[in-house]
C-alpha cells in the first residue's frame, strides 16, 4: 500500500493552497514565534498537566548535544569553544577535554556518543570541526580545518584520553550542514550522520551520493554513516564494496540533526532538514535513499525554493540496485528544523506514551509527540495531517506535546526515564527535565 502522500489527489492543490497561505499574516505569526524564541519570552510547558517542565542546569556558553553516564552524570558539549563538560549530581560543569573546533557556521563541538561497558573505561565517541591551530582559526583568512573528525576516547578518572581517530571526514566547502549526529546502534556498530557539507549545486562537490548521476564518487558527506567502535566497515558494505561507499548505510540526505531506533522493531528513523520547505522525519532501512537533491519533502528543489511536485522521483541514483528510496513519513511545509529524535522507551509518563517518537526543532522550541501505526511503519496522525504534511503551525497543534523550550538541540531520556531537553539561544544554555507531578 502506498503512502498517503501518493494517494491522495488532492496533494497538488493542498501544496498550492499552501504556498498562497505565505500572505502578510502568516509572516508575522511565524516573525512573532522566532522573536519569543530567541529572547526567551516563552516558558517552556506541556499540553498534558499532569506533566511538569524543571529547568535543572544554566550554563554561559553554546550547546550542541549531550549524553548520559549515568543517574544526574550528564557530558554536555559546547559547540563553539570544543569543550566537553561533565555535571555531577549538583549540575556542577566541570571540564573534562578541550578540543581545537573551527567555528564558521555550523562547525564545531557537534555530537556525543557513549559506549557502556562493564568494568571496563567507559568509550566515548565525539564528532567536531577539527581547528589547524585554535578554536575559530578557520575566520582568519586562507586557513582550513583539518576536517571533520570523529574520534574515539577513553573516559579514566574524570579525564578522556587517549583519542583514536575512526572517521575522518570533508568539511568543504562548508560551513552549514556538518550534521554531526553520533549513536550507538542496537549493533553496537557507530552511526553518523552528515549532510552535505554545503557542496549541493557547486560543480567540484556533487557527489553520487547526493543522487547526481554524473557526479563525483561519494567522499563521506550527505549520509548516514556506519562504522565499528574502531572505525572500520561493517561487513562488505550495503551500497558498495569501496571506500568510503563501504560506509553508507543511508544516502541522499540533505542534513540531519536526529537518528534513533525504534525499540520494538529495532528500524532506524531520522530527521532532515530541507532548506525553506520540507523538513522530514524518515524511517532508514539499509541502503535507504531520502531523494536529495532530486526531491525534498515532495518536491523537486529549485536551489533553496519549492520547485514543481515530485512523487515519483526517477532521476534518482541507485548503486546498481542497492539504494532504495522511500518517501518520507512526515513533512513539515513552514520551515522547524527538526533535531533531535526519540523513542519514549519508559512508562513514566503513562501507557499513552510509552515508544511514542518524540522530535524537537529548533526554530519555534516545540516538541511534538508522534504515534506511531499498528505495524510501526509510519505515524499514526488524523484530522488535516491525515496526509502527513503540515501545511502550516495550526496543522501541527495535535501533535505538540510541548513549546517555549527556544533552540532544542538535543532530547534525551535518562536513567530515571524522564526527559530532558537541551536548549540554547543568545550563548546561554539550559537543560530541562520533564516528569510527573
Amino acid at each position: 500500500m502506498l503512502s498517503p502522500v501518493f494517494n491522495h489527489l488532492r496533494i497538488s492543490s493542498r501544496a498550492a493552497k499552501a504556498a498562497k497561505k505565505e500572505s502578510i499574516l502568516g509572516i508575522i505569526i511565524v516573525l512573532v514565534i522566532i522573536i519569543l524564541v530567541n529572547y526567551g519570552f516563552a516558558q517552556p510547558i506541556t499540553v498534558n498537566p499532569r506533566l511538569s517542565v524543571e529547568r535543572i542546569f544554566t550554563g554561559n556558553f553554546n550547546a550542541s548535544t549531550m549524553a548520559f553516564l549515568g543517574r544526574d552524570d550528564i557530558l554536555v558539549l559546547d559547540r563553539d569553544e570544543g569543550i566537553v563538560y561533565r555535571l555531577n549530581h549538583k549540575m556542577e560543569p566541570k571540564v573534562i577535554l578541550d578540543v581545537k573546533v573551527g567555528t564558521i557556521g555550523y562547525r564545531g563541538l557537534l555530537g556525543i556518543a557513549i559506549s557502556h561497558k562493564d568494568n571496563l573505561p567507559q568509550n566515548v565517541f565525539l564528532y567536531y570541526t577539527e581547528a589547524r591551530y585554535h578554536d575559530g582559526d578557520d575566520t582568519t583568512n586562507n586557513v582550513t580545518t583539518l576536517g571533520n573528525r570523529v574520534y574515539r576516547y577513553d573516559l579514566v578518572d574524570n579525564r578522556l584520553i587517549n583519542p583514536k581517530l575512526i572517521l575522518q571526514l570533508p568539511a568543504l566547502p562548508g560551513p552549514r550542514h556538518m550534521g554531526g549526529i553520533i549513536d550507538i546502534g542496537p549493533d553496537n556498530n557507530v552511526y553518523v550522520t552528515v549532510g552535505d557539507i554545503d557542496g549541493t549545486f557547486i560543480k567540484n562537490y556533487e557527489t553520487i551520493a547526493q543522487n547526481y548521476q554524473n557526479g563525483s564518487y561519494p567522499d563521506g558527506r550527505s549520509g548516514i554513516l556506519r562504522v565499528t567502535q574502531d572505525g572500520k566497515p561493517v561487513g562488505v558494505g550495503i551500497l558498495g564494496k569501496s571506500f568510503p561507499l563501504n560506509l553508507y548505510y543511508a544516502y541522499g540526505i540533505r542534513n540531519s540533526f536526529g537518528i534513533d531506533w525504534d525499540p520494538i522493531t529495532g528500524k532506524l528513523w531520522d530527521t532532515e532538514n530541507g532548506p525553506n520547505y520540507g523538513d522530514e522525519i524518515n524511517i532508514v532501512e539499509p541502503g535507504f535513499n531520502s531523494g536529495w537533491v532530486s526531491v525534498q519533502g515532495i518536491w523537486k528543489p529549485n536551489f533553496d525554493e519549492r520547485g514543481e511536485l515530485s512523487l515519483n522521483p526517477e532521476d534518482l541514483v541507485d548503486f546498481d540496485g542497492r539504494g532504495k528510496y522511500s518517501p518520507p513519513k512526515f513533512i513539515w511545509v513552514p520551515p522547524v528544523a527538526p533535531t533531535a529524535i526519540k523513542f519514549l522507551d519508559s512508562d513514566k509518563f503513562g501507557s499513552e506514551y510509552i515508544n511514542d517518537i518524540f522530535v524537537g526543532d529548533a526554530n519555534t522550541g516545540r516538541i511534538y509527540d508522534f504515534d506511531l501505526d499498528e505495524k510501526r511503519t509510519g505515524l499514526d496522525v488524523k484530522g488535516q495531517l491525515k496526509d502527513i504534511i503540515a501545511d502550516d503551525f495550526e496543522e501541527l497543534s495535535n501533535v505538540t506535546f510541548a513549546n517555549g523550550f527556544g533552540r532544542i538541540t538535543d532530547i534525551d531520556i535518562g536513567p530515571d526515564g524522564f526527559l530532558y531537553i537541551l536548549s540554547t539561544q543568545k550563548h546561554i544554555t539550559k537543560i530541562y527535565r520533564i516528569s510527573p507531578h
